[in-house]
């Protein structure tokens, strides 16, 4: 016991002593939660539309007002040339363009129907189909509306519809920041706790002090854990001031219970930080351990149901992502956050998380060679 409490000190010693890491625990959550909610945001707006108006009448004239006043579009210009129009997005200067034709009026009042052309930039795809898809919308409405003012009798006539409600559970608001803040406190909780303990001991490795505690009779299991300790400590402090960061600046607190956070909290730091030790186990030089680690980290991240939905994936991805901790954190995080899940619900995410940090924390006592 003696022995594990002085390596203990040992690690708190170094990262204390270290400019940098002290420094990242308490800046790197705050400024990750004040900037990437804003940055990374799936949510297309601004969208830049170039009108070609050939019909320039009152009716094609309101249209282009109501595209203008979306919060989704950015009119650039109004033109009678469509050649112009695309010369706009081949120069990037627009990503959308509606062509209205010259028989717009005509066709409305005679055939009650009117046809009008987009063309979208599409290198983006998301932009370009949620562009398209926001501008039919707009469309769609004038058109509604056109018909109501047109034809009274004929819009009355067509009274049979049916009115959908609504009710978004768990994200009124349909808050994109407030679906993305739960993963958020897990890529910070993974970046630091899983990629640090790996160059820690790389480092130790080249510096040639891992070589001098070989030399001792310290038992595998004790250095392994008095290298994992500390920076389960240390993820437990950045989720606590994710937790502040994300009340005072969002006002989003928990559904659910700080307990279950905490706990499930718990159960994946042992599972990260170990397949941190698993990856310094088998490199040799600090080029090598940060080369495997981002290799990892990169996919974990990517394939975690983060930004994209694990059931959205093809099914090579999905095996990926069912075999990867962070998948099933990100979730618990989510559901505790938004939903308010306890414990009980949370039951298989969690057994998978346990699963995880006893095979990694095995893994990396079995695979780390002593050398006296």
């Amino acid at each position: 016991m003696s022995q594990l409490k002085y390596l203990i000190e040992k690690e708190f010693k170094q990262i204390s002593r270290n400019a940098i890491i002290p420094k990242m625990i308490v800046l790197y959550p705050v400024l990750v939660l004040l900037i990437f909610p804003w940055a990374i945001n799936f949510e297309v707006k601004n969208i830049q539309i170039h009108v070609v108006d050939n019909a320039r009448s009152v009716y094609s004239q309101r249209l282009i007002n109501k595209i203008d006043a979306s919060a989704y579009f950015i009119l650039t210009g109004v033109s009678t040339h469509y050649n112009d129009a695309i010369g706009d997005i081949e120069k990037e200067k627009a990503d959308i363009v509606l062509e209205i034709p010259a028989s717009f009026d005509t066709d409305m009042v005679k055939e009650r129907r009117a046809k009008v052309m987009i063309s979208a930039n599409a290198v983006n795809s998301t932009q370009g189909l949620l562009g398209n898809n926001y501008l039919t919308q707009i469309i769609n409405d004038y058109s509604q509306e056109l018909r109501t003012e047109l034809f009274p009798a004929s819009a009355l006539s067509d009274a049979s519809h049916i009115d959908a409600v609504t009710d978004y559970r768990y994200n009124k608001r349909l808050d994109y920041k407030t679906f993305m803040l739960p993963a958020f406190i897990v890529l910070m909780m993974t970046l630091i706790c899983g990629i640090l303990p790996s160059l820690n001991i790389v480092i130790e490795k080249e510096t040639g002090t891992i070589q001098q505690i070989n030399a001792t009779p310290v038992s595998k299991f004790n250095f392994i854990l008095a290298k994992l300790i500390p920076y389960w400590i240390i993820g437990l402090v950045i989720l606590t001031l994710s937790f502040l960061v994300t009340w005072v600046i969002y006002g989003l607190l928990p559904s659910g219970s700080f307990a279950t956070l905490y706990i499930s909290a718990v159960v994946f730091l042992l599972g990260i930080t170990g397949l941190g030790i698993i990856i310094s186990n088998y490199s040799d030089t600090l080029q090598q351990s940060m080369f495997l680690v981002m290799f990892f980290i990169l996919i974990i991240i990517l394939l975690s149901g983060m930004f994209t939905p694990v059931s959205a994936m093809p099914g090579w991805a999905q095996a990926v992502a069912y075999a990867n901790p962070l998948t099933y954190f990100i979730e618990i995080m989510r559901l505790v956050y938004l939903k308010g899940s306890a414990l009980p619900d949370l039951f298989k995410p969690l057994m998978w998380l346990t699963g995880f940090a006893v095979f990694f924390n095995t893994w990396a006592v079995l695979s780390y060679k002593k050398r006296g």
